[in-house]
């Protein structure tokens, strides 16, 4: 399984993101492995970010996705697309893998 988290850096050690639209990266895992890490083109500007990052993930072949708060679009677009989704934040990434 393809599980995208959201996260304030590139590694396992970063902890997961506080708001999943404007995550700084989100690190991609398949099998519990880093397979890519995506800068979030989304982090900074105006609205819509959380319907982008989800179009970006869903493209990417996610079929989950773990960050913190997640906004009402973001959620629409997910269930939608039937991806899962959970809310966690404060902790290591390597935690939630």
């Amino acid at each position: 399984m393809k599980i995208a988290i959201g996260s304030e850096g590139k590694t396992s050690k970063d902890l997961v993101s506080k708001v999943c639209g404007r995550a700084t990266y989100f690190q991609i895992y398949e099998d519990a492995k880093l397979v890519e890490v995506i800068k979030n083109p989304f982090k900074v500007g105006g609205g819509g970010a959380g319907s982008g990052v989800a179009k970006m993930l869903i493209d990417k072949g996610v079929e989950k996705i773990i960050c913190g708060k997640l906004g009402p679009n973001m959620v629409q677009w997910l269930e939608e697309k039937k991806v899962p989704y959970e809310e966690i934040e404060g902790m290591p990434v390597k935690e939630v893998i």
